[in-house]
């Protein structure tokens, strides 16, 4: 996808620290594709929006170029 969004779930989130900083990574599976193996990124703090994903939330995924630039979580339905 050179630029988009895809709505997943949550499967994991986990704090890493590279060189120091802190960044998450995400492990999901897209929602229209729930048989597909979990994807997995690795985002900056500023990438998460609401800074309050958990395990098992919907969230949006945006895409540039193949690459995962913003998460967002879903409002419940």
């Amino acid at each position: 996808m050179l630029k988009g969004h895809r709505d997943a779930v949550l499967r994991r989130i986990q704090p890493i620290s590279i060189h120091g900083q802190i960044s998450w990574e995400i492990v999901f599976t897209h929602l229209d594709d729930p048989g597909e193996q979990p994807n997995a990124a690795r985002v900056g703090p500023e990438a998460v929006v609401g800074h309050t994903l958990e395990a098992g939330d919907n969230i949006r995924v945006d895409y540039l170029v193949g690459v995962v630039v913003k998460v967002t979580r879903l409002p419940s339905t």
